[in-house]
């Protein structure tokens, strides 16, 4: 199985923290997956111009590819000006549409206010469901209290990053096992 932690800022170190402790949770609980952390910050994407993805090269073709194979997609992202950063949009409008039909993503979302609590539900949500994917119906929303000197201090939001870790993993592991059955159906 392949999974993909995506921190989808450039800029801010809290969604970093809270990636860092979701890969190692992964690579901890789950030491057979094969676990990518594509932290936005290390990497040179251009703005999508409409181009396929794979005729991208450098970072840019990379990021894209490395999403492409994933199974799972951990999403991490921080909240400005009640939004989601430009550099995780344009990941999603780099990708074609279908990029992401089946595959397995959950979410984990960093914020300075309570008050940005819905914007997954108003921003990620739709753009990932019409790009098919299974979405993790619970996500993870960690406040700027939480954090403290590059750690997170809440057991509660180190307990649920933990959880939809888990979720992430028994959901894509289902999803895999029905299509296979599916699949083996068809065969004769």
């Amino acid at each position: 199985m392949k999974i993909i932690g995506l921190s989808g800022s450039k800029v801010g170190s809290k969604t970093k923290t809270a990636m860092d402790y979701t890969v190692q949770s992964l690579t901890k609980n789950y030491p057979d997956a094969e676990i990518t952390l594509l932290d936005l910050a290390d990497y040179d994407v251009q703005f999508s111009d409409g181009r396929h993805y794979l005729d991208y090269d450098g970072d840019t073709g990379y990021v894209a590819q490395t999403i492409m194979e994933a199974d799972a997609i951990i999403i991490g992202t921080p909240i400005f000006q009640a939004s989601i950063p430009a550099t995780l949009k344009n990941i999603f409008d780099l990708l074609p549409v279908d990029a992401l039909r089946d595959k397995v993503v959950s979410m984990l979302v960093t914020a300075g206010s309570p008050k940005h609590y819905l914007i997954p539900e108003q921003q990620l949500k739709p753009i990932l469901g019409y790009m098919k994917t299974q979405i993790v119906q619970t996500y993870v929303f960690i406040e700027e209290e939480s954090f403290y000197r590059k750690e997170i201090t809440n057991d509660d939001v180190l307990f649920r990053i933990d959880r939809l870790v888990e979720d992430t993993v028994i959901l894509t592991e289902t999803f895999t096992k029905i299509r296979e059955e599916k699949e083996a159906e068809y065969d004769f």
